[in-house]
């Protein structure tokens, strides 16, 4: 394999070899691509593309790249991605709740990527809570609990785990074809037999409009179904939060709170948890509408709580956490709550400005040796649409030092808009099943 040869077509703007690409993919995990060429590859297909047959090229090679999983269990084995957004914590509800009816979830995860949280990330604020585990931890927890949100492990798309982080710090996170192979390679190597994608758009996500949006649920759907697994993909709204927290300990702690019943503390986020779980049980089999009550069921009795608290202690965390787990959420030293200087209706929020403050915050990574202070954030976020009055809040900051907080109340001032402006939008935008894509 000639990596530079490669790399050299991409820029020219000609098609791949199939076969290119998966040695490209290979070499990626075997260490014989530098980094580098890594990020040339990278820039390369950012700006000219692969196409729909490079894209499957790729994203199988990425899949193939380590160990693919295969299981033999009593129930449907499914799993979730969203493309990230900000205050975006499904995961930690919607596995858990999906193990209560039934289902099995080996979720393999991701870190903090550009603006936007990472699962993992989240969980680690949890302390003990071991997001590398091997692959004979990872499916004696599934088969158990039901579910397990962990890192891809070294067997698993170790030529994703490369080219991620490279992406990261490289300028080339918003690449439809990347973003495909990145999401599915993982994905498909975890042997799924039923997948919902929630591709996020506006201005707290990376595709800012709803086109852009559909363009890349229908590339996963149709790379995913190609490869045999059973597909599905909504477009959401991320004109603002999806729960009123951004960061890791205080966005875990808004998911605990759903799990312990608390539907009016993020009900934007438990309504789309409720939704993409109902998609997936109709994928594996459900009829329409009725994965959706189970879900919800599952959530209002604690059920979901009950697997989430197993999950935790089987991978490395407390054994109190259904009953205890303020405890084992670190608060910030700081706390600063930021109040409306002046009456109006907040008309636009931006929630990269948003995503960007946490990260300044010491909440994401502008590095990838950068480490995560999982205490900093922010909390109470005022809804799009509200009419505020002078003093009433528009978030609390959490931070590590009074310096820190006050830098991220002048961040957050700067990323809401007062004035007129357009409603909200719809939290759904748009549906793909399998049967539309191209």
């Amino acid at each position: 394999m000639d990596a530079s040869s490669l790399i050299a077509g991409l820029r020219r703007g000609e098609a791949p070899a199939p076969e290119a690409l998966a040695d490209f993919a290979a070499g990626l995990a075997e260490g014989t691509v530098s980094d580098a060429q890594a990020g040339a590859f990278a820039m390369a297909v950012c700006l000219r593309g692969l196409g729909p047959e490079g894209r499957v090229a790729l994203t199988e090679g990425m899949r193939d790249s380590g160990r693919v999983l295969s299981w033999d269990l009593p129930g449907p084995v499914l799993d979730k991605h969203s493309t990230g957004g900000v205050g975006d914590c499904v995961s930690l509800i919607l596995a858990p709740a999906l193990a209560a009816v039934g289902a099995y979830v080996p979720m393999i995860s991701g870190r903090g990527l550009g603006h936007t949280g990472g699962t993992l990330d989240k969980l680690e604020a949890i302390a003990g809570y071991e997001t590398q585990v091997d692959e004979a931890r990872l499916r004696a927890v599934t088969r158990e609990v039901g579910c397990a949100i962990t890192g891809a492990g070294p067997g698993i798309a170790p030529a994703d785990k490369r080219l991620y982080a490279i992406r990261d710090v490289t300028g080339t996170v918003e690449s439809l074809d990347l973003i495909t192979a990145s999401i599915l390679s993982k994905k498909l190597a975890a042997g799924l037999e039923g997948l919902v994608l929630d591709v996020k758009c506006g201005a707290g996500a990376f595709m800012k409009t709803p086109e852009a949006a559909v363009e890349l649920g229908r590339a996963l759907v149709e790379t995913a179904n190609g490869a045999g697994c059973r597909t599905a993909a909504v477009v959401t709204a991320m004109d603002q939060p999806l729960a009123p927290a951004l960061g890791n300990a205080v966005e875990t702690g808004v998911a605990m709170r759903l799990l312990s019943g608390e539907r009016e503390a993020a009900p934007r986020l438990h309504d789309l948890t409720v939704f993409l779980g109902g998609r997936l049980l109709a994928l594996a089999g459900s009829a329409e509408g009725e994965g959706e009550e189970a879900i919800a069921r599952a959530i209002a009795s604690g059920a979901a709580m009950e697997r989430f608290a197993r999950m935790v202690h089987a991978l490395g965390g407390p054994p109190d956490m259904e009953d205890d787990w303020r405890t084992h959420l670190a608060p910030a030293p700081v706390q600063r709550v930021v109040t409306a200087q002046a009456a109006g209706r907040l008309a636009v929020i931006d929630g990269e400005a948003l995503g960007r403050a946490v990260v300044a915050l010491g909440g994401g990574r502008r590095r990838e040796s950068d480490r995560i202070d999982p205490r900093v954030g922010l909390t109470d976020m005022a809804a799009l649409g509200a009419a505020l009055s002078p003093g009433d809040r528009l978030c609390t900051v959490h931070a590590a030092s009074e310096g820190a907080a006050e830098a991220a109340e002048a961040a957050v001032r700067a990323a809401l808009t007062f004035g007129e402006g357009p409603e909200p939008n719809p939290l759904v935008l748009h549906r793909i099943d399998p049967r539309e894509a191209p």
